[in-house]
């Protein structure tokens, strides 16, 4: 059952809210089509079970669309869909607040 919210920013927080789900977006951006073994290569901190379970929730919200490759080896890759790419401006908006304020 889906969660009803009464507030926007409740709303988008809880889809892209947490310690990792930025940076998963982030990757997937950039690499357009990504596969999990080298969205785990770039984010090397986060676990393989935090890192399935965030792609399976912003699997869920419709951000990232997920196509499984019924072969061997199995192959699974994940890209953007449209609701992600309009969450792009604002993760690029977060970056570059992070660069104006991070102190090395």
């Amino acid at each position: 059952m889906a969660t009803k919210f009464n507030c926007p920013i409740r709303y988008a927080l809880d889809i892209i809210g947490g310690r990792w789900k930025i940076i998963i977006l982030w990757n997937i951006n950039k690499y357009k089509i990504i596969r999990y073994g080298e969205i785990k290569k770039r984010i090397p901190e986060i676990s393989h079970k935090v890192l399935s379970q965030q792609l399976k929730e912003l699997e869920s919200d419709g951000i990232v669309y997920r196509n499984e490759y019924y072969e061997i080896p199995p192959k699974v890759e994940y890209s953007l869909t449209d609701k992600g790419h309009s969450l792009i401006p604002i993760v690029e908006i977060i970056n570059e607040w992070g660069q104006k304020n991070m102190s090395c």
